[in-house]
């Protein structure tokens, strides 16, 4: 059989044979593709060039940024909280020092999960997972990179901290300064205590090198040296992997600790302050009148400043606010209180520089004296008969104060109680001083609208009345007699000193002013003073070794009536006051004391005054009173 050729005309169909697409396509269809095409191409295009324009950017501009930021993220910096500087005595004891204390940080970059991190420090740790997740989303919210979750750790906590530490991305410890106090709750008030900084506080702007989590000083030699004790905070920074765990340490700028403040307090002469005022309400006051330098300054009662940076539980706060007692408030340098007889001492010194009497003026006590429908009575009922100026002091008549008053007046009495330190601060650093009050005729009329009245100068004539002095005014008061006339400055800090020893500042005596009385007056005055320790009202404050110049004082609170009723309720006695200065030739140290409700000046405050001006010179056991 002949197989013929397929002509060319003809079609050969195979299987397998794909026709051209484009013999099937119409022109619309054709042309609609390469739109198509062309729009994908355009839009590759464009994606490419955006992601050309980006990559040039984050090189070129943002590269520094950029790199900055890689580098963070593998490196951590760890704050290195300074150490305080110590607080030391006149003698170089030292009465505040720090030790360790170790800190349960997070830094919230390496924290993955909030939530899982506290629950597993609530089981570790025994403590609130709600609390550690809240202390945490706070942080968060308010910027910070890192948060303290605990202070304090024990030395089980921290191990079992570093045991688990692969579990605990994020989670370091820190070792920070904790203040110790060497001698627990003494000069309580004088030193001060820490307190954590307030969100309030950092935002005021005025501590721009503090963070949250910091200590300050709160109260006393802490909060008004705070620029010098805090020191300089320093740096840690370290290299960290993907999961927060420290690889190494890459470089770091240790913290400068703060200066040292040496005071001018005797800590021997502070210690036995405080054990006279043991279970009592008052205050003691212990200067040199040579210079104003403060050898003891205490306040009753007590706390712990350990318990401050502790932290106080809401109940042991409530319990500090409502103790009745307010044992917070330094009566030393806050306490305002009528000075009582104490107060005759700038009597006499203003009537015999007034003219208003003489060593020789005598005036008649018959118990009281009358001033219109009124009567004005002396402590002593049946009166103390003729006295003059010395023996008026040493039995502290208080008719005879009563009449100088009438003789000088009111602004006279105001003129010479401010030229002893009355009625102003006495510009001690330390906390808020209150300025205690001198009264004069504009301040009545200011005050309650009303005029002076002469029952009202007899009041003050005898330091009752609207008079009110501190404890450290009244003790500025007695130096002020016993150096002849020169008022100072209470002084409290010696000098500053860096931790090498470098000393930074040294503060010498500062003057306020003089009495400019006549020095023939003033002798007379301290005469009489000396006289009233040898046998007057201020016997009990005798030493055999040393003569001692006083007054007593008590300061009437309540109404004879109540006080009669009430003699053995503590809150219906008057307070005892008792200023004195030893030796009488060339005084060392003056001494003022006050016990809220105590009763009697000179049974309560001299014996009180006795023991510090005791201990101050020798320290030995003293003969009995006589």
């Amino acid at each position: 059989m002949k197989l013929s050729r397929p002509s060319a005309k003809s079609k050969l169909h195979y299987p397998f044979q794909e026709e051209p697409l484009g013999d099937h396509m119409s022109p619309d269809e054709y042309d609609r593709s390469r739109r198509v095409l062309s729009r994908v191409a355009l839009i590759l295009l464009v994606l490419f060039g955006v992601l050309f324009l980006r990559l040039w950017f984050l090189q070129l501009i943002k590269g520094d940024y950029l790199e900055k930021l890689s580098e963070y993220n593998r490196i951590r910096s760890q704050d290195l909280p300074p150490w305080r500087g110590m607080i030391l005595d006149r003698n170089g004891d030292i009465l505040v020092d720090n030790r360790p204390s170790f800190n349960l940080m997070a830094t919230l970059e390496d924290v993955p999960d909030l939530e899982l991190l506290g629950r597993r420090l609530g089981a570790l740790l025994q403590m609130e997972a709600d609390s550690i997740n809240s202390q945490l989303d706070r942080a968060r919210q308010s910027g910070l990179h890192q948060v303290r979750l605990k202070t304090h750790l024990t030395w089980r906590e921290m191990a079992l901290v570093e045991t688990y530490k692969a579990e605990l991305p994020g989670v370091f410890i820190l070792v920070a300064s904790k203040r110790e106090y060497r001698y627990p709750d003494l000069g309580c008030h004088l030193l001060g205590y820490l307190g954590e900084i307030s969100e309030v506080q950092l935002k005021s702007g005025r501590y721009a090198s503090y963070k949250m989590g910091d200590y300050l000083g709160r109260r006393g030699i802490e909060a008004a040296w705070e620029d010098y004790l805090r020191g300089e905070r320093g740096f840690r920074r370290i290299e960290v992997d993907a999961f927060g765990r420290e690889l190494g340490n890459v470089h770091q700028k240790l913290s400068t600790p703060g200066a040292n403040i040496y005071l001018t307090v005797d800590t021997r002469l502070q210690q036995e302050a405080e054990l006279c005022l043991q279970d009592k309400v008052g205050a003691i006051v212990a200067l040199n009148p040579q210079n104003g330098k403060i050898l003891a300054l205490a306040s009753s009662p007590t706390f712990s400043p350990e318990a401050f940076e502790r932290g106080l539980s809401l109940a042991e706060w409530q319990d500090l606010l409502k103790n009745q007692d307010h044992p917070l408030m330094n009566r030393a340098i806050i306490g305002q209180y009528p000075p009582g007889s104490t107060f005759k001492i700038v009597m006499a010194v203003a009537g015999l520089e007034e003219g208003v009497i003489t060593p020789q003026t005598y005036i008649h006590c018959r118990g009281y004296l009358a001033s219109g429908n009124h009567i004005f009575r002396c402590w002593k009922k049946r009166g103390h008969g003729s006295v003059n100026l010395h023996s008026a002091l040493v039995g502290s008549c208080d008719t005879y104060f009563y009449e100088v008053g009438r003789r000088l007046g009111i602004e006279r009495i105001a003129k010479w109680s401010r030229r002893f330190g009355l009625g102003t601060p006495t510009k001690l650093n330390l906390d808020r001083e209150k300025p205690g009050l001198v009264a004069s005729v504009a301040w009545k009329r200011q005050r309650f609208n009303a005029a002076w009245q002469e029952g009202d100068t007899f009041s003050v004539s005898i330091g009752q009345g609207y008079n009110l002095a501190t404890p450290l005014q009244m003790a500025c008061v007695a130096a002020t007699l016993a150096n002849g006339g020169t008022v100072y400055q209470p002084q409290l800090v010696e000098k500053v000193e860096s931790p090498a020893g470098e000393i930074l500042e040294r503060f010498q005596p500062v003057v306020q002013g003089r009495l400019d009385a006549s020095p023939a007056n003033i002798t007379l005055v301290q005469e009489a003073l000396a006289a009233v320790v040898r046998g007057g009202t201020g016997r009990r404050a005798w030493l055999p070794q040393v003569q001692v110049a006083g007054k007593t004082g008590t300061s009437q609170v309540v109404s004879l009536e109540k006080e009669k009723s009430g003699r053995h309720i503590r809150r219906f006695q008057n307070h005892a006051l008792f200023v004195a200065y030893a030796p009488v030739d060339y005084p060392q140290v003056a001494v003022a004391v006050i016990v809220e409700h105590g009763g009697q000046g000179g049974e309560v405050a001299a014996p009180l005054a006795r023991r510090v001006l005791a201990t101050y010179f020798s320290g030995s056991q003293v003969a009995a009173t006589p």
